[in-house]
């Protein structure tokens, strides 16, 4: 069971936008240099979270702007926007039920509730964690690396 990579990447993205504000234009080229993706994948990562409202693009040269502040950015909103059926589709149940077999014919209905009790459980995990909690930490660990080399 594994989330998507592009979550991870999508945070990357919106980190890096929060941070460049004011000092840098930020395209899909300069983001695949910060994250190693290919300027396809951050273009269709882009887009999802355009769609979603988290940011904005300017047409024709680029560059990316939060469209919320960060603390209104969950990380929930963030994963939605690029994985609308991804809590549902994160635990699947294998197809069975036409078997005569009586275990068969009811574990869908056996699996239903904890299944959806453990999809909400992430998703208020994830409404729990906000782009500004990620900023802050991020924050921290420069701090932190800057107070190693002192």
């Amino acid at each position: 069971m594994q989330l998507s990579m592009k979550c991870s990447i999508a945070v990357h993205c919106l980190i890096f936008i929060y941070e460049a504000k004011g000092k840098a234009k930020v395209t899909s080229s300069l983001l695949s240099q910060s994250t190693g993706c290919n300027p396809v994948v951050i273009r269709n990562i882009f887009s999802a979270l355009k769609k979603a409202g988290i940011i904005t693009v300017a047409r024709g040269t680029g560059g990316a702007e939060l469209c919320m502040e960060p603390s209104h950015i969950t990380l929930y909103m963030i994963y939605q926007a690029l994985e609308p059926e991804g809590l549902s589709s994160l635990i699947g149940i294998h197809p069975c039920q036409e078997r005569k077999c009586p275990v068969a014919q009811n574990i869908h209905k056996v699996l239903e509730t904890p299944y959806k009790k453990i999809e909400d459980s992430i998703r208020e995990t994830m409404d729990g964690i906000t782009l500004a909690s990620m900023i802050e930490d991020f924050h921290q660990r420069l701090s932190e690396k800057e107070q190693e080399t002192v």
